[in-house]
Protein backbone atom coordinates (compact mmCIF):
# COMPACT_ATOMS: atom_id res chain seq x y z
CA UNK A 1 0.00 0.00 0.00
CA UNK A 2 1.21 3.16 -0.89
CA UNK A 3 0.90 6.58 1.70
CA UNK A 4 1.07 9.87 0.64
CA UNK A 5 2.24 12.43 3.65
CA UNK A 6 -0.08 14.85 3.38
CA UNK A 7 2.08 17.18 5.40
CA UNK A 8 3.78 17.85 2.26
CA UNK A 9 0.83 19.49 0.22
CA UNK A 10 1.48 22.60 1.14
CA UNK A 11 5.28 22.60 -0.22
CA UNK A 12 3.96 21.11 -2.92
CA UNK A 13 0.94 23.98 -3.94
CA UNK A 14 3.38 26.28 -3.86
CA UNK A 15 6.10 24.87 -5.97
CA UNK A 16 2.95 24.34 -8.86
CA UNK A 17 1.91 27.73 -8.26
CA UNK A 18 5.19 29.20 -8.90
CA UNK A 19 5.99 27.08 -11.68
CA UNK A 20 8.57 24.72 -10.45
CA UNK A 21 6.92 21.62 -12.06
CA UNK A 22 9.57 19.15 -11.52
CA UNK A 23 10.60 20.06 -8.06
CA UNK A 24 6.71 19.60 -6.96
CA UNK A 25 6.26 16.18 -9.14
CA UNK A 26 9.74 14.94 -7.41
CA UNK A 27 8.11 16.28 -3.81
CA UNK A 28 4.61 14.32 -4.66
CA UNK A 29 6.88 11.12 -5.10
CA UNK A 30 8.39 11.22 -2.37
CA UNK A 31 5.27 11.73 -0.33
CA UNK A 32 4.59 8.92 -1.67
CA UNK A 33 7.18 6.87 -0.50
CA UNK A 34 8.74 6.28 -3.88
CA UNK A 35 12.53 7.88 -5.11
CA UNK A 36 13.01 8.18 -1.53
CA UNK A 37 16.74 9.97 -1.36
CA UNK A 38 16.31 10.97 -5.02
CA UNK A 39 17.75 14.41 -4.84
CA UNK A 40 15.38 16.81 -5.20
CA UNK A 41 14.71 18.32 -8.81
CA UNK A 42 15.98 21.56 -10.48
CA UNK A 43 14.44 24.49 -9.28
CA UNK A 44 13.83 23.39 -6.01
CA UNK A 45 14.68 25.03 -2.64
CA UNK A 46 13.79 27.40 -0.63
CA UNK A 47 9.84 28.79 -0.57
CA UNK A 48 9.67 32.51 -1.42
CA UNK A 49 8.68 35.62 1.02
CA UNK A 50 5.50 36.33 1.41
CA UNK A 51 4.36 39.89 2.88
CA UNK A 52 0.57 38.71 3.03
CA UNK A 53 -0.28 41.30 0.88
CA UNK A 54 -2.50 41.50 -2.59
CA UNK A 55 -0.25 42.67 -5.47
CA UNK A 56 -1.42 45.96 -6.51
CA UNK A 57 0.39 45.90 -9.94
CA UNK A 58 -0.42 42.97 -11.34
CA UNK A 59 2.88 41.77 -14.54
CA UNK A 60 1.83 39.57 -17.82
CA UNK A 61 2.75 36.41 -18.09
CA UNK A 62 5.82 37.44 -20.56
CA UNK A 63 7.55 39.10 -17.02
CA UNK A 64 7.15 35.53 -15.65
CA UNK A 65 10.96 34.52 -16.23
CA UNK A 66 11.05 31.22 -18.72
CA UNK A 67 11.44 27.75 -16.86
CA UNK A 68 15.48 27.28 -16.09
CA UNK A 69 17.03 25.04 -18.57
CA UNK A 70 18.91 21.87 -17.03
CA UNK A 71 22.39 21.95 -17.13
CA UNK A 72 24.32 20.23 -20.51
CA UNK A 73 25.60 16.92 -20.07
CA UNK A 74 29.26 17.50 -19.05
CA UNK A 75 29.08 20.69 -17.53
CA UNK A 76 32.04 21.77 -15.25
CA UNK A 77 31.17 24.67 -13.45
CA UNK A 78 33.81 26.62 -11.54
CA UNK A 79 34.18 25.67 -8.03
CA UNK A 80 34.00 27.60 -5.18
CA UNK A 81 34.90 27.37 -1.69
CA UNK A 82 31.93 27.14 0.88
CA UNK A 83 30.00 29.61 1.84
CA UNK A 84 30.72 29.85 5.63
CA UNK A 85 30.26 33.41 6.63
CA UNK A 86 26.84 34.89 8.04
CA UNK A 87 23.73 35.12 6.26
CA UNK A 88 20.98 37.36 7.47
CA UNK A 89 17.73 38.68 6.96
CA UNK A 90 16.96 42.78 7.52
CA UNK A 91 14.04 45.48 6.86
CA UNK A 92 15.42 48.63 5.20
CA UNK A 93 13.17 51.23 5.88
CA UNK A 94 13.41 54.89 4.61
CA UNK A 95 11.20 57.87 2.97
CA UNK A 96 10.52 55.86 0.15
CA UNK A 97 9.38 52.73 1.87
CA UNK A 98 11.06 49.38 3.31
CA UNK A 99 12.16 46.62 1.59
CA UNK A 100 13.89 43.71 2.75
CA UNK A 101 17.17 42.16 2.10
CA UNK A 102 19.44 39.10 2.51
CA UNK A 103 23.27 39.84 3.48
CA UNK A 104 26.24 37.62 3.64
CA UNK A 105 29.39 38.55 5.14
CA UNK A 106 32.55 36.28 4.77
CA UNK A 107 33.92 34.48 7.48
CA UNK A 108 37.55 35.99 6.43
CA UNK A 109 35.65 39.80 7.01
CA UNK A 110 38.30 42.11 6.57
CA UNK A 111 38.32 45.72 7.05
CA UNK A 112 37.28 47.90 3.56
CA UNK A 113 35.38 45.55 2.04
CA UNK A 114 33.85 45.89 -1.27
CA UNK A 115 29.63 45.50 -1.32
CA UNK A 116 28.18 44.13 -4.12
CA UNK A 117 24.29 44.79 -4.64
CA UNK A 118 22.97 41.19 -6.30
CA UNK A 119 19.40 42.16 -7.99
CA UNK A 120 17.24 38.93 -8.84
CA UNK A 121 14.60 37.98 -11.52
CA UNK A 122 11.08 37.63 -11.90
CA UNK A 123 9.36 35.02 -9.51
CA UNK A 124 13.06 34.72 -7.66
CA UNK A 125 13.70 35.57 -4.34
CA UNK A 126 16.19 36.72 -2.69
CA UNK A 127 17.65 33.27 -1.39
CA UNK A 128 17.20 31.14 -4.79
CA UNK A 129 19.35 33.83 -6.39
CA UNK A 130 22.19 33.29 -3.91
CA UNK A 131 21.65 29.74 -4.42
CA UNK A 132 21.62 30.20 -8.16
CA UNK A 133 24.58 32.63 -8.59
CA UNK A 134 26.92 30.88 -5.97
CA UNK A 135 28.00 34.86 -5.07
CA UNK A 136 28.39 33.91 -1.81
CA UNK A 137 30.96 31.35 -2.55
CA UNK A 138 32.75 34.07 -4.37
CA UNK A 139 32.58 36.57 -1.53
CA UNK A 140 33.95 33.64 0.70
CA UNK A 141 36.90 34.02 -1.80
CA UNK A 142 37.59 37.35 -2.68
CA UNK A 143 36.34 38.68 0.78
CA UNK A 144 33.76 41.04 -0.06
CA UNK A 145 30.04 41.72 1.25
CA UNK A 146 27.10 40.60 -0.73
CA UNK A 147 23.14 42.06 -0.25
CA UNK A 148 20.45 41.05 -2.07
CA UNK A 149 17.40 42.90 -1.82
CA UNK A 150 13.92 41.05 -2.35
CA UNK A 151 11.02 42.48 -4.12
CA UNK A 152 7.79 41.86 -2.74
CA UNK A 153 4.53 40.88 -4.88
CA UNK A 154 2.93 44.23 -3.09
CA UNK A 155 5.19 45.79 -5.66
CA UNK A 156 4.79 43.50 -8.48
CA UNK A 157 2.46 40.07 -8.38
CA UNK A 158 5.92 38.39 -10.30
CA UNK A 159 8.31 40.37 -7.96
CA UNK A 160 9.88 41.72 -10.74
CA UNK A 161 11.59 45.46 -10.14
CA UNK A 162 9.44 48.12 -12.05
CA UNK A 163 12.17 48.71 -14.39
CA UNK A 164 9.82 49.56 -17.49
CA UNK A 165 7.61 52.47 -14.14
CA UNK A 166 9.30 56.11 -15.27
CA UNK A 167 8.79 56.77 -11.11
CA UNK A 168 11.26 53.42 -10.53
CA UNK A 169 13.81 55.03 -13.07
CA UNK A 170 15.28 57.68 -11.28
CA UNK A 171 17.52 59.04 -8.18
CA UNK A 172 15.61 59.38 -4.93
CA UNK A 173 12.60 57.70 -6.10
CA UNK A 174 10.78 54.72 -6.22
CA UNK A 175 12.46 51.20 -6.33
CA UNK A 176 15.72 53.15 -6.76
CA UNK A 177 15.92 54.84 -3.92
CA UNK A 178 15.05 52.44 -1.75
CA UNK A 179 18.06 49.80 -3.41
CA UNK A 180 20.26 52.91 -2.59
CA UNK A 181 19.02 53.30 0.97
CA UNK A 182 20.04 49.73 1.19
CA UNK A 183 23.64 50.22 0.05
CA UNK A 184 24.19 52.82 2.36
CA UNK A 185 22.35 51.24 5.68
CA UNK A 186 25.24 48.83 4.85
CA UNK A 187 27.59 51.06 4.31
CA UNK A 188 27.20 52.58 7.76
CA UNK A 189 26.41 49.60 9.76
CA UNK A 190 29.53 47.63 8.41
CA UNK A 191 32.98 48.44 7.27
CA UNK A 192 32.73 49.28 3.24
CA UNK A 193 34.64 50.81 0.81
CA UNK A 194 32.48 53.30 -0.04
CA UNK A 195 34.38 53.52 -3.58
CA UNK A 196 34.51 49.60 -4.34
CA UNK A 197 30.23 49.19 -4.08
CA UNK A 198 28.44 47.60 -7.36
CA UNK A 199 25.11 46.38 -8.44
CA UNK A 200 24.30 43.44 -10.79
CA UNK A 201 21.52 41.60 -11.58
CA UNK A 202 19.34 39.11 -13.80
CA UNK A 203 16.39 39.74 -16.39
CA UNK A 204 14.28 42.54 -14.39
CA UNK A 205 16.91 42.65 -11.94
CA UNK A 206 19.53 43.41 -14.67
CA UNK A 207 17.31 46.43 -16.31
CA UNK A 208 17.08 47.31 -12.47
CA UNK A 209 20.70 47.37 -12.08
CA UNK A 210 21.33 49.47 -15.44
CA UNK A 211 18.83 51.50 -13.69
CA UNK A 212 20.98 51.95 -10.51
CA UNK A 213 23.72 52.99 -12.33
CA UNK A 214 22.64 55.39 -14.63
CA UNK A 215 20.99 56.74 -11.38
CA UNK A 216 23.87 56.66 -9.05
CA UNK A 217 27.18 56.93 -10.86
CA UNK A 218 28.00 58.23 -7.58
CA UNK A 219 27.34 55.36 -5.34
CA UNK A 220 28.17 52.61 -7.51
CA UNK A 221 31.60 51.47 -8.82
CA UNK A 222 30.57 49.43 -11.76
CA UNK A 223 27.62 47.34 -12.69
CA UNK A 224 26.80 43.70 -14.33
CA UNK A 225 23.65 43.27 -16.06
CA UNK A 226 22.53 39.79 -17.49
CA UNK A 227 19.87 39.15 -19.67
CA UNK A 228 18.49 42.70 -18.69
CA UNK A 229 17.76 45.79 -20.61
CA UNK A 230 18.74 49.59 -20.90
CA UNK A 231 17.38 52.38 -18.40
CA UNK A 232 14.94 54.12 -20.10
CA UNK A 233 14.39 51.28 -22.65
CA UNK A 234 10.76 51.63 -21.52
CA UNK A 235 8.35 53.70 -19.93
CA UNK A 236 4.95 51.64 -19.39
CA UNK A 237 3.88 47.85 -20.12
CA UNK A 238 3.39 48.32 -23.65
CA UNK A 239 6.55 49.33 -24.09
CA UNK A 240 7.85 47.11 -21.99
CA UNK A 241 6.87 44.08 -24.13
CA UNK A 242 8.47 45.84 -26.80
CA UNK A 243 11.51 46.26 -25.04
CA UNK A 244 11.49 42.81 -24.18
CA UNK A 245 11.49 41.86 -27.99
CA UNK A 246 14.49 44.10 -28.83
CA UNK A 247 12.42 47.08 -29.95
CA UNK A 248 12.49 49.52 -26.61
CA UNK A 249 13.43 53.33 -27.17
CA UNK A 250 16.58 54.74 -26.82
CA UNK A 251 17.75 57.36 -24.58
CA UNK A 252 20.58 60.31 -25.54
CA UNK A 253 23.99 59.31 -24.72
CA UNK A 254 24.89 62.95 -24.50
CA UNK A 255 26.17 64.19 -21.33
CA UNK A 256 25.65 60.90 -19.32
CA UNK A 257 27.89 59.37 -16.44
CA UNK A 258 28.66 56.34 -17.74
CA UNK A 259 29.54 53.71 -15.10
CA UNK A 260 31.81 50.93 -16.11
CA UNK A 261 30.26 47.79 -16.53
CA UNK A 262 29.95 44.07 -17.72
CA UNK A 263 26.40 42.15 -19.86
CA UNK A 264 25.99 38.79 -20.35
CA UNK A 265 23.22 37.93 -22.49
CA UNK A 266 22.06 33.79 -23.98
CA UNK A 267 22.10 34.16 -27.94
CA UNK A 268 18.60 32.45 -27.82
CA UNK A 269 17.19 33.86 -24.78
CA UNK A 270 13.35 34.35 -25.74
CA UNK A 271 12.26 36.30 -23.03
CA UNK A 272 14.55 39.35 -23.12
CA UNK A 273 15.69 39.47 -26.62
CA UNK A 274 20.11 39.77 -26.54
CA UNK A 275 19.78 43.01 -28.85
CA UNK A 276 19.01 44.77 -25.30
CA UNK A 277 22.61 43.91 -24.00
CA UNK A 278 23.94 45.13 -27.52
CA UNK A 279 22.09 48.18 -27.13
CA UNK A 280 23.59 49.01 -23.81
CA UNK A 281 27.55 47.75 -25.03
CA UNK A 282 26.69 50.07 -27.58
CA UNK A 283 25.65 53.05 -25.89
CA UNK A 284 29.30 52.79 -24.44
CA UNK A 285 31.07 52.74 -27.49
CA UNK A 286 29.37 55.72 -28.70
CA UNK A 287 29.74 58.01 -26.10
CA UNK A 288 33.14 57.20 -26.12
CA UNK A 289 34.31 57.11 -29.63
CA UNK A 290 36.47 60.34 -29.23
CA UNK A 291 37.79 58.91 -25.79
CA UNK A 292 40.91 56.39 -27.11
CA UNK A 293 38.74 53.60 -26.17
CA UNK A 294 39.82 50.44 -28.20
CA UNK A 295 37.93 47.05 -28.56
CA UNK A 296 38.63 43.75 -29.19
CA UNK A 297 36.47 40.83 -29.80
CA UNK A 298 37.60 37.24 -28.67
CA UNK A 299 35.86 33.63 -28.79
CA UNK A 300 36.16 31.05 -26.71
CA UNK A 301 34.45 27.79 -25.25
CA UNK A 302 33.48 27.18 -21.52
CA UNK A 303 34.23 24.07 -20.03
CA UNK A 304 30.97 23.14 -20.11
CA UNK A 305 31.27 23.34 -23.67
CA UNK A 306 29.13 26.54 -24.32
CA UNK A 307 30.66 28.77 -27.04
CA UNK A 308 31.03 32.44 -26.49
CA UNK A 309 31.65 35.60 -27.75
CA UNK A 310 33.17 38.48 -25.87
CA UNK A 311 33.66 41.79 -26.55
CA UNK A 312 35.83 44.10 -24.21
CA UNK A 313 36.34 48.38 -24.58
CA UNK A 314 39.73 49.12 -22.73
CA UNK A 315 40.81 52.55 -22.20
CA UNK A 316 44.86 53.37 -22.60
CA UNK A 317 45.91 52.30 -20.10
CA UNK A 318 44.36 48.62 -21.03
CA UNK A 319 41.57 48.74 -18.25
CA UNK A 320 38.56 47.08 -19.50
CA UNK A 321 35.72 49.50 -19.35
CA UNK A 322 32.40 47.66 -20.74
CA UNK A 323 32.31 43.97 -21.52
CA UNK A 324 29.44 42.41 -23.39
CA UNK A 325 29.41 38.30 -23.17
CA UNK A 326 27.32 36.69 -26.29
CA UNK A 327 26.68 33.31 -24.94
CA UNK A 328 26.09 30.47 -27.99
CA UNK A 329 22.69 28.36 -27.63
CA UNK A 330 21.53 29.61 -23.94
CA UNK A 331 18.30 30.79 -22.90
CA UNK A 332 16.82 33.01 -20.47
CA UNK A 333 19.50 32.06 -17.79
CA UNK A 334 22.44 33.10 -15.26
CA UNK A 335 25.13 31.90 -17.38
CA UNK A 336 27.77 29.55 -15.33
CA UNK A 337 25.18 29.55 -12.48
CA UNK A 338 24.03 26.59 -10.15
CA UNK A 339 21.30 24.15 -10.91
CA UNK A 340 20.28 24.44 -7.46
CA UNK A 341 18.74 28.08 -7.99
CA UNK A 342 16.25 29.01 -10.86
CA UNK A 343 17.16 30.35 -14.30
CA UNK A 344 20.64 29.18 -14.15
CA UNK A 345 22.95 27.54 -17.25
CA UNK A 346 25.41 25.57 -15.59
CA UNK A 347 27.40 24.86 -19.06
CA UNK A 348 27.78 28.97 -19.89
CA UNK A 349 31.26 30.77 -18.84
CA UNK A 350 31.03 31.62 -14.92
CA UNK A 351 29.25 35.14 -15.14
CA UNK A 352 29.83 35.56 -11.43
CA UNK A 353 33.44 35.26 -11.73
CA UNK A 354 33.63 37.49 -14.63
CA UNK A 355 31.64 40.32 -12.71
CA UNK A 356 33.93 39.73 -9.81
CA UNK A 357 37.09 40.16 -11.63
CA UNK A 358 35.83 43.47 -13.68
CA UNK A 359 34.13 45.37 -10.42
CA UNK A 360 37.23 44.60 -8.71
CA UNK A 361 39.45 46.54 -11.85
CA UNK A 362 37.34 49.47 -10.45
CA UNK A 363 36.88 52.22 -7.97
CA UNK A 364 35.04 55.41 -7.36
CA UNK A 365 37.63 58.34 -7.47
CA UNK A 366 40.68 56.13 -8.59
CA UNK A 367 42.23 52.98 -9.72
CA UNK A 368 40.64 49.50 -7.71
CA UNK A 369 43.11 48.53 -5.16
CA UNK A 370 41.85 44.78 -5.24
Amino acid sequence: MTFFNASHMPDILDLTQRGRLGAATALIQRSLGSNLGQPQAEGGGARPHHDGQEARLPAPAAFADAPSRPAAEGARPTPSPAASGSFTRHAFRGARGSLDYLLYAPANATKAMPLVMMLHGCTQDAEDFARGTRMNQLAEEFGFLVAYPEQTRKANAQKCWNWFRPGDQGKGSGEPALIAGIAGEIANRHDVDRGRIYVAGLSAGGAAAAIMAQAYPDVFAAAGIHSGLACGSAADLPGALSAMKGKGRRRSVDGQTYVPLITFHGSRDTTVDPANSEQIHGSWRERHTAASLAETVETGVSPGGRQYRQAVLRGPSGKAMAESWLVMGAGHAWSGGSPSGSYTDASGPDASRAMIRFFLQHRLGGPATG
